[in-house]
């Protein structure tokens, strides 16, 4: 009976852990600026763009070399820039041990940076970041490590510290470098994007 006790303890982190929330890839089609509803693979989710530079968010890829992701590209961005997407049918709970993680390659001094939107409307943007690589790179963020700012979403500028934010209803999941593109050499790219959270069913209107 000790080792049966044993062994449940062993396992409730692991039976507490958060599923699949989403995951987007973006569509296998042809280079755009911008980036449009019609290049989102998840037939779920919703995609916003934001900032003054938001007309410069790019879905890329090149035929050489053979492996090129298709992408959002932030070099183009005449002003800061973000990114979110929106579930069409639940919000999600971000608390706990809830996770995104992510494939991306940035250039110069751009660090790809979490952007949440509450279920009161405030938008948050992480402390913890990914900065640039040589090559792709798969980067996992454990939500509860993160600290908050409030972000600024028409102009896509960090503000306050916010603290302990309520993450149990979030709407909305993107990303930003807070800074306008650089052409390829101070960029960010996002070749896919998890999110690991439970749902919650979004309140009736």
């Amino acid at each position: 009976m000790r080792y049966v006790f044993l062994l449940a303890a062993l396992l409730a982190p692991a039976q507490d852990r958060p599923g699949r929330f989403f995951r987007e890839d973006w569509k296998e089609t042809p280079a755009e600026l911008p980036i449009t509803q019609a290049h989102v693979a998840n037939p779920d989710l919703i995609l916003s763009l934001h900032g003054p530079g938001k007309a410069g968010i790019k879905k890329s890829n090149h035929e050489k070399p053979a492996d090129d992701p298709f992408y959002v590209w932030s070099g183009e961005c005449k002003g800061n820039w973000a990114v979110s997407l929106r579930h069409k049918n639940a919000q999600v709970d971000l608390t706990g041990q809830a996770k995104i993680r992510w494939r991306t390659k940035q250039a110069g001094f751009r660090e790809a940076r979490i952007i949440l939107k509450l279920a009161d409307g405030t938008w948050l943007v992480s402390d913890q970041s990914d900065p640039a690589s040589v090559d792709w790179r798969v980067r996992e963020f454990n939500l509860a490590e993160i600290r908050w700012r409030k972000l600024d979403i028409e102009q896509v500028i960090e503000g306050d510290w916010v603290a302990k934010p309520d993450l149990s209803r979030v709407e909305e999941i993107g990303w930003t470098d807070l800074m306008v593109g650089g052409r390829s050499i101070a960029c960010t790219r996002l070749d896919w994007i998890e999110v690991d959270g439970r749902p919650v069913k979004r309140p009736a209107r």
